[in-house]
């Protein structure tokens, strides 16, 4: 039977590879993370019926381990069918959350484990040396999972818009310092400076305050950097508890999803030309939004109503949509769908630009995309796209902001300057789809609402984009 085990861990383990190699690329993705599900499903049952601990039994208390796999199950299927697109940040930050709190969990189980078993009398006034580098793991994963777990909730929580920022006096020396603190306690335990249990939940509680602080006064337009690096915290924290059980196959998820996630952090700081320590230090996306209608060189901005849109999309050559994140809040990815097939059925080639950072996620705005059918040859990224803008006829912008703001390239005072953007003021005319003169996340007015070929098209983007099909329709 343990052969039998290893096997079906290792079958598992390549599913996690796979499904991760296929989750690359948006025509695979929805198959991939499938496949990773069905290995996820093996590894688990496998591990219920086959698996035999240090005693040499089998598993026991499997009506509770049932009862729980199907609790969850149900939760997390009401949850993830209920969830609009506009929420899938949000389920993310809590899915990833629940994963960082069962990592810490795992920890305190372990840790009670040892407390009460032979060796717990000894841990009340010192470490055994034999224990040491099982408590290294232990401590590892409850203070990475409780960071996890903390940060996760707070990101929830802001992009439910129920947290607001909170920046400190000195923020940054307290994180600090309580990082410092919390490590130190950590480390005084397993030199066996210090014992008891005790000082084992200051460093779990030090660590949930400081999992808090860490995500508190990061702004809104960092959030896909954060999601992903807290992601990356998971993976770690889960691949300890693989260490702890010598377990392979949470072992290699573990690091697979800290790995992707750390990647994935990366990748975000890449696009926004920033280094990881000036996202979590900078607040970016905390400033105060410009005055509505002019900007500071006196600058105005020029509307366009929905039959001169339809007119100049219609008689375009081609057309390069710009989705953002209020595309995402509107509902209006169907529309837009619509409003594509309409443009291409009168010859007209249409695109998506998609900016790394675009939305509140990793890959937002593919996900948003996909959910109304756009066919995934259309999603073009930003390198690839910026030097199509020479000649594109008119851009569509939905929703979007800061990633197509001129101010990148040509302001150094400005807090994204450095940032790539989506180069949509190359193109012949760009259209700005918006509800109102409101800031982006970065809290600074876009140069490119007041250019000369720019025109603004203000209301809620479903309600716009189904006018303007059928003001299309008409021509």
């Amino acid at each position: 039977m343990e052969h039998i085990l290893v096997v079906i861990y290792l079958i598992a383990s390549v599913t996690f590879m796979l499904g991760l190699k296929m989750l690359s690329k948006p025509d695979t993705a929805r198959k991939g993370n499938l496949i990773a599900a069905v290995g996820m499903g093996l590894a688990i049952f496998a591990t219920i019926f086959l698996y035999k601990g240090d005693s040499g039994q089998h598993l026991t208390n499997l009506s509770w381990i049932f009862l729980a796999l199907v609790v969850g199950t149900v939760i997390g299927y009401l949850m993830a069918k209920r969830v609009q697109m506009t929420a899938m940040p949000q389920m993310v930050s809590f899915f990833n959350g629940m994963g960082g709190a069962c990592a810490a969990l795992i920890s305190v189980i372990e840790f009670q484990h040892i407390s009460h078993s032979n060796l717990g009398a000894e841990l009340q006034t010192g470490l055994p040396a034999e224990l040491v580098g099982k408590m290294v793991i232990i401590f590892a994963g409850l203070i990475i999972g409780a960071v996890s777990f903390s940060g996760s909730m707070i990101a929830f929580g802001k992009l439910e818009g129920k947290i607001n920022d909170l920046n400190l006096p000195g923020q940054m020396f307290i994180n600090m310092g309580l990082l410092l603190g919390t490590l130190i306690i950590a480390g005084l335990y397993l030199g066996g400076v210090v014992s008891g249990s005790s000082w084992f939940y200051l460093t779990l509680a030090l660590s949930l305050i400081y999992g808090i602080l860490f995500v508190m006064p990061i702004g809104g337009a960092d959030m896909p950097v954060v999601i992903s690096l807290l992601n990356s915290f998971t993976g770690v924290a889960a691949a300890c508890g693989g260490f702890l059980y010598d377990n392979n196959v949470m072992l290699i998820g573990g690091i697979l999803v800290g790995s992707a996630g750390t990647i994935l952090t990366v990748a975000m700081c890449k696009a926004m030309n920033r280094s990881l320590l000036n996202v979590l230090i900078g607040n970016f996306g905390a400033g105060s939004a410009a005055a509505a209608g002019t900007n500071a060189s006196g600058g105005s901005t020029k509307e366009i109503n929905l039959s001169d849109a339809a007119i100049l999309m219609k008689y375009s050559q081609k057309v390069v949509i710009v989705p953002g994140y209020g595309l995402a809040v509107a509902q209006a990815q169907h529309a837009c769908h619509e409003l594509e097939k309409l443009l291409e059925d009168n010859g007209v080639i249409v695109k998506y630009a998609i900016h790394p950072v675009a939305g509140r996620m990793p890959g937002h705005m593919n996900v948003l995309l996909a959910e109304s059918n756009v066919n995934y040859d259309k999603l073009v990224e930003m390198e690839e796209i910026n030097p199509e803008f020479n000649t594109t006829d008119v851009v569509l912008v939905v929703g979007a902001n800061d990633v197509v703001n001129p101010a990148a390239k040509t302001d150094p005072t400005s807090p994204i300057y450095g940032m790539p953007i989506l180069e949509v003021e190359n193109a012949k005319n760009v259209i700005v789809m918006k509800r109102s003169m409101k800031a982006g996340y970065a809290g600074i007015e876009n140069e490119l609402f007041y250019q000369p070929k720019t025109y603004m098209l203000f209301g809620d983007a479903k309600d716009t984009l189904s006018k303007l099909v059928t003001e299309v329709k008409s021509l």
